[in-house]
């Protein structure tokens, strides 16, 4: 017995769509603000994404020197989801005046001009 099942196609856009954001590559990068301690980068970078202390260290200076500072490059899903993280970690607690998390943005790798 045959069956008749038929796949579903995707349309061009669709498919442009997806490579798009599966192809290309994104960096997360993490803004500098006055609401959080180098305790509450380096904890955040270290639960969040792994890091070493010293690496984390290194991203808490080069957030705060340059205001700025590229945490992960992935593919646009991953990338959004360490965004989203990062927005999601809550306030500094070591910082009355922190009513939240920090700021990230996602940057196309291919600009390589993230400053």
């Amino acid at each position: 017995m045959q069956s008749a099942l038929a796949l579903p196609n995707l349309d061009t856009e669709t498919e442009d769509l997806q490579k798009e954001q599966h192809g290309r590559l994104y960096h997360v990068v993490l803004l500098d603000d006055d609401e959080h301690t180098y305790d509450y980068v380096i904890e955040m970078l270290q639960k969040l994404f792994f890091l070493s202390l010293e690496m984390a260290l290194q991203h808490a200076i080069e957030v705060d020197t340059t205001g700025r500072t590229v945490v992960i490059t992935c593919e646009r899903p991953e990338a959004e989801f360490a965004r989203d993280q990062i927005h999601g970690f809550g306030a500094d607690p070591r910082m009355p005046k922190s009513k939240g998390s920090m700021s990230a943005i996602l940057v196309p790798a291919s600009n390589t001009k993230t400053k």
